[in-house]
């Protein structure tokens, strides 16, 4: 008896969670009918069908690569994908594994339904966004909102004449209306982005979505006129279609692309009016005054004092918050979220001088001590040994089969050629062309076991660090040192002590350290992706 899988899918088009009942119940019926046996049933509730990052049917087409049923069944094709380049992805991934796909509205599915749903899918999605943005445009040109809400505003909530809900109406919030006015008359008087951050965070007053209050919050970015200090709907402008979104094909994840100004659509909304012009004009005139100084050439000078890299910068964590660690005086290592926000209670420092001796000492001294490093290598050396036999093991069974699947495929070819067919002869020839398809498709992925650690690898190690701290001095490879030494550091985590010295964590990075150890470039073995190897304490 032939085995089934069930899909159902409902988006944001259709929010009605009994959707997903009323498909998987009718798919039912068809399995009951085709007595077809049900082995399970996959959904994805509430979401677009313009990408595949889907819970339901990632499931799913695992499952099918691991043979679990025969035919996929789902009421329509556009609920397995409306985009042409995914939907064509899953026919081909189940037609590879042996599955095949049957829908209520489109039967068996072939290459002929995958290029013309595919395409009616696509042009639905495009007219869908079309109208979508039409709508929106229109609400915009109303003096309501086209999406989102700002920090100063509430959503007004009533019902029109249709007894449908109007949407984009908001009002002002007397109370987040008063912290904007304030956020305005302190950076105009010459208050820092950090500084109105910090007391306000100080006070207990929450920023937008409930968060704390941060620099780039309040001052954001000029250009897309986001931040507190550059909302145009303070000064009673609604100003929408600055950007478009486009959805990534690799992450699904959607990326803001500006639109020419000129596509702008710019609506008078005085009943929302926060700020008035004089204080506005203040701001932008600082704003402009602090660009013109610090932005030299095209470039950000503010920024571009800032990118010398230290050793150690990027790689150093705060234990209280999980933060970055970053420079916050005169060479003082501090917590960027005490700096930013003031809402972290590690205020601990330590010199970068300190703090790069304290960690290279612990990386040529501590970290791969050798007798630390022979038990690793022994217990190492077990592990991969046991993945080597069965990896071994099941490479070599799947060379036996492939072979005596090649056999079976030559004697039925050679049967045909003599003139002897027999009526299931063309089905068995099919089946294993596909099992030879897949088993070649098996091996040629199948990974070759890590290879073996030498416990010598913790003195060529020293070595090895050794000759990097003597390229560290010279101005001609300090560079390259640099980068070779970093790699070794997972994390560098900074915590109070209790004599009131900074307290340090060091995680070495296995595949930094076993490559340096072994004298390669690249990794030559997956325990490089097993985390981090000997954390080391930096107590002195």
């Amino acid at each position: 008896m032939p085995t089934a899988a069930l899909y159902a899918r409902y988006s944001s088009d259709n929010q009605r969670d009994a959707s997903i009942e009323d498909q998987l119940r009718i798919c039912r019926e068809r399995a009951e009918r085709e007595r077809w046996r049900i082995v399970d049933s996959y959904s994805d509730r509430s979401i677009s069908g313009a990408s595949l990052i889907r819970p339901g049917i990632q499931a799913l087409l695992q499952d099918a690569q691991a043979r679990r049923f025969d035919i996929v069944l789902a009421e329509s094709l556009d609920r397995i994908s409306r985009d042409q380049e995914d939907i064509a992805g899953v026919y081909k991934r189940l037609t590879f594994a042996g599955v095949r796909m049957v829908t209520l509205s489109e039967g068996d599915i072939s290459e002929l339904h995958i290029g013309l749903k595919g395409t009616m899918g696509a042009l639905y999605l495009k007219d869908l966004a079309d109208k979508t943005r039409r709508g929106l445009r229109g609400r915009v040109e109303d003096g309501k909102s086209g999406g989102g809400n700002s920090y100063g505003y509430r959503v007004v909530r009533r019902t029109g004449p249709d007894g449908e809900p109007e949407r984009g109406e908001r009002e002002i919030d007397p109370a987040e209306a008063a912290i904007v006015r304030r956020i305005f008359a302190d950076y105009a008087a010459g208050k820092s982005p950090r500084q109105i951050a910090h007391e306000l965070n100080a006070e207990g007053i929450s920023g937008p979505r409930g968060k704390g209050w941060g620099p780039s919050t309040l001052f954001g970015n000029v250009k897309r006129a986001n931040g507190v200090l550059n909302n145009e709907l303070y000064i009673g402008r609604l100003v929408w279609n600055r950007q478009r979104f486009l959805k990534d094909p690799d992450t699904g994840k959607r990326v803001a692309r500006p639109n020419p100004k000129e596509e702008w659509i710019i609506q008078e909304v005085p009943e929302l009016r926060i700020i008035y012009d004089e204080l506005w004009a203040k701001v932008k005139a600082r704003q402009t005054a602090i660009r013109e100084r610090y932005v030299k050439n095209g470039g950000n000078g503010l920024t571009a004092t800032r990118r010398t890299r230290y050793l150690f910068s990027g790689l150093i964590k705060c234990a209280e918050c999980g933060g970055g660690y970053s420079i916050v005086y005169r060479g003082q290592f501090g917590c960027s979220t005490v700096k930013n926000k003031g809402t972290c209670s590690n205020h601990t420092r330590i010199t970068r001088e300190e703090l790069e001796t304290r960690v290279l000492n612990a990386l040529r001294n501590h970290l791969m001590k050798p007798e630390r490093f022979h038990a690793f290598c022994e217990e190492y050396t077990r592990e991969i040994n046991r993945l080597r036999m069965e990896a071994s093991t099941g490479i070599a069974a799947k060379g036996a089969e492939l072979k005596k699947v090649e056999g079976g495929i030559r004697k039925i070819i050679d049967a045909i050629k003599e003139g002897y067919r027999t009526p299931g002869m063309k089905e068995e020839l099919f089946e294993l062309e596909d099992r030879k398809a897949r088993l070649t498709e098996e091996l040629a992925q199948a990974e070759e076991p890590p290879t073996l650690l030498h416990p010598n690898m913790a003195h060529e190690y020293r070595k090895r660090i050794d000759g990097l701290f003597t390229a560290l001095e010279d101005e001609r490879t300090r560079l390259e040192a640099s980068d070779d030494i970093r790699a070794l550091v997972g994390r560098i985590i900074v915590s109070a002590g209790e004599d009131g010295k900074a307290d340090l964590w060091l995680e070495g990075d296995l595949a930094g350290i076993l490559t340096l150890a072994a004298g390669k470039k690249t990794p030559a073995h997956k325990a490089a992706r097993m985390g981090p190897l000997f954390p080391q304490h930096l107590g002195c």
